[in-house]
């Protein structure tokens, strides 16, 4: 690969910002103790955000954008990790007060790589991604405050994106009755085949709905936040939880108390940028066995770094159905 290689670069000057392809070397990235050969990134809402610029994600520049990267180790300065070994680096500030994962090496302190589990390769993981991970984090969530198949109906909002596409597939897998909520009709069948029973257009949740509603679901994982969300504790039946990891329909949450004093919902706040390194782990662990991998290639799509400059503008819009692999060597 020689002395340099190719990063996605975020800059801002007087002239305003850019994000461009650039040809950089080690010393312009973060102080880490890994050296890791990047195979695959891929592409989440906040990497839409950094690479435009309509988000105050990157907090100094240049930045390498990025919010994750699977590859393996070319050199290392610590016991804890060996050249070859296949690692996984989800948020921890990357992109943001760290150099991403937008480029054809990336530089990491140890103590935020996580060993990519067995039955997992480096394309699969990020298939999964950061998005993938942060869904897995929410089924956790579920299961942690009692939610279990058989309890009833789960949704997942925003099903036909990153988030919401495996989660639909992982819980589906583990025998939940899943509702779907979408706003494309395009993507009915591609929900269906991931396993979701029912579909509801999100326009039953996204407006503005009494603060206390006929229960329907026994969990719920949002990536909407705002009405969506507010409508989907209003709805939660007797004991159930709601995981939320997201904001794409406003960081806002008009609601009252009563869902969580009439009915004990459980409000389940999910962050995937710092959740502790034992989450983490269980979560990878439980994504090699509990995501059926052959719904991954109809989740996915694949793209050389490029074209994330184009796609960057079409994941905020909504336009971007599942998961897209960035092919940083391509």
């Amino acid at each position: 690969m020689g002395d340099t290689f190719r990063a996605i670069v975020a800059n801002k000057t007087d002239a305003g910002y850019e994000a461009k392809i650039e040809e950089i070397g080690l010393d312009q990235l973060s102080e880490g103790d890994v050296v890791v050969d990047v195979a695959y990134s891929t592409l989440n809402y906040k990497d839409g955000l950094a690479v435009t610029g309509k988000g105050k994600i990157c907090e100094s520049f240049p930045m390498v954008c990025g919010i994750d990267f699977s590859g393996t180790v070319a050199s290392s300065e610590t016991d804890a990790f060996k050249p070859g070994d296949r690692v996984v680096v989800n948020g921890y500030g990357l992109s943001q007060d760290k150099s991403g994962g937008y480029a054809q090496k990336a530089r990491v302190k140890s103590d935020i790589l996580v060993r990519l589990p067995d039955g997992l390769d480096l394309k699969q993981a990020m298939a999964i991604g950061t998005a993938g991970y942060t869904a897995m984090l929410c089924v956790l969530a579920l299961e942690k405050h009692g939610v279990a198949p058989g309890s009833g109906d789960v949704l997942v909002t925003g099903a036909a994106g990153g988030v919401g596409s495996v989660a639909v597939a992982v819980l589906a897998k583990l025998g939940y009755s899943v509702t779907a909520s979408t706003g494309r009709e395009e993507t009915h069948g591609y929900l269906k085949d991931l396993g979701a029973a029912n579909i509801i257009d999100r326009t039953e949740l996204s407006e503005q709905g009494k603060p206390f509603q006929k229960p329907r679901w026994a969990g719920v994982v949002d990536t909407v936040g705002s009405h969506t969300l507010a409508n989907a504790l209003a709805q939660t039946a007797y004991g159930g939880c709601v995981a939320a990891c997201g904001l794409a329909g406003g960081p806002d949450l008009p609601t009252t108390v009563l869902p969580f004093i009439l009915r004990g919902v459980n409000l389940a706040g999910v962050d995937s940028v710092y959740a502790p390194m034992p989450a983490r782990q269980e979560a990878w662990s439980r994504l090699a066995v509990d995501l059926p991998l052959d719904k991954l290639d109809a989740m996915s799509e694949m793209a050389p770094l490029q074209k994330v400059l184009e796609l960057a503008p079409e994941i905020l819009k909504g336009q971007v159905r599942g998961r897209v692999i960035v092919d940083v060597n391509a």
